[in-house]
């Protein structure tokens, strides 16, 4: 996100698009009060927001498993894609005019990425435990985070993190579908594309006009495969209704605060945040799918709990931090 553009700029920016966070925004463009306390709300505003929509992904997708049997995995991807794109579009009602050749480009890579990083999870959670998924999927951006650190203790963080991953499959992943797995990495290495085009984008257009351009870009993928496997199925109004929950929790929420914390996290520590998701996941589980929690699982989560706690405590008593580019 190194971006010309200045501190002041960037909070006007943000505060256009967000409506929200004040005192975040007014610290980074140097308003007046004390500045330590407010410098700290605003290195934890982002972070809170990424929590937030790991938060609504995970119980949103929990929901979508439940929804499999009626839609299909692609057909429950479309639903998905194409509500959230409908209500981005509406609300946010981005111009079509004024974007270069480069803007498009990013925009559209934006849109691919998150298509396939939603087809291919769904794939693989249709074919193995929705833990085991998101654990092999994480897997992308954490090894974004190695390779775009410019730091040796970002490496640590993303290495105990990574061992929390490994502790919460339970060392099972040779037991798995090897199809379902693939996806599961398949789907990783999309998440990873998604986060350094979710940054680019949201450089390149005004509030959250990119993220919903990019939003209908992968619901246009997204139509024929899931109108080929599900075809009447997704028409019928109790799996609208449920696709349309799955879609707001999984989509426009989590989507919209990624999307807005990455115009203020750098990118790698958003990719090691992202390694709360399996621990989310576990517990998304237990709730919603009657998935048990053990005590190497609870472990687990400790561990990639106090990774991510090491890596935003990292980031906050660091400088101007590197970014993807």
């Amino acid at each position: 996100m190194n971006d010309q553009r200045s501190a002041a700029g960037v909070a006007a920016t943000e505060q256009a698009a967000t409506g929200a966070v004040p005192e975040a925004v007014s610290a980074v463009a140097g308003a007046a009060g004390p500045a330590r306390p407010k410098g700290r709300r605003a290195a934890l505003a982002p972070v809170a927001l990424v929590v937030a929509g790991g938060l609504s992904v995970q119980f949103g997708s929990a929901i979508a498993v439940l929804l499999m049997p009626r839609a299909g995995a692609l057909g429950v991807v479309t639903l998905r894609l194409a509500v959230a794109a409908l209500a981005m579009l509406i609300v946010c009602r981005p111009k079509l005019r004024g974007h270069s050749r480069a803007d498009w480009g990013t925009v559209l890579a934006f849109g691919v990425a998150m298509g396939g990083m939603n087809t291919l999870f769904y794939q693989a959670a249709d074919r193995i435990p929705l833990g085991a998924a998101v654990t092999l999927e994480v897997l992308g951006p954490l090894a974004l985070s190695v390779i775009a650190s410019r730091r040796l203790v970002n490496v640590v963080w993303a290495g105990l993190a990574l061992g929390g991953v490994v502790l919460l499959s339970g060392a099972g992943f040779d037991r798995l579908d090897p199809v379902g797995a693939a996806y599961a990495l398949g789907a990783g290495a999309m998440w990873a594309t998604y986060i350094v085009f979710s940054a680019r984008t949201g450089r390149r257009f005004p509030q959250a006009d990119g993220l919903a351009l990019a939003l209908a870009v992968a619901a246009l993928l997204s139509l024929p495969l899931g109108i080929l496997e599900s075809g009447s199925k997704l028409l019928v109004p109790s799996t609208l209704g449920l696709g349309a929950l799955v879609a707001l929790l999984s989509s426009v929420l989590p989507y919209t605060l990624e999307f807005m914390a990455l115009r203020r996290l750098p990118a790698p520590t958003f990719a090691i945040l992202m390694s709360l998701e399996p621990a989310i996941a576990a517990t998304a589980g237990f709730l919603i799918l009657d998935q048990a929690l053990t005590t190497t699982d609870a472990l687990a989560i400790a561990l990639v709990i106090g990774a991510s706690m090491g890596a935003v405590r990292s980031q906050t008593r660091r400088g101007k931090p590197h970014e993807l580019a």
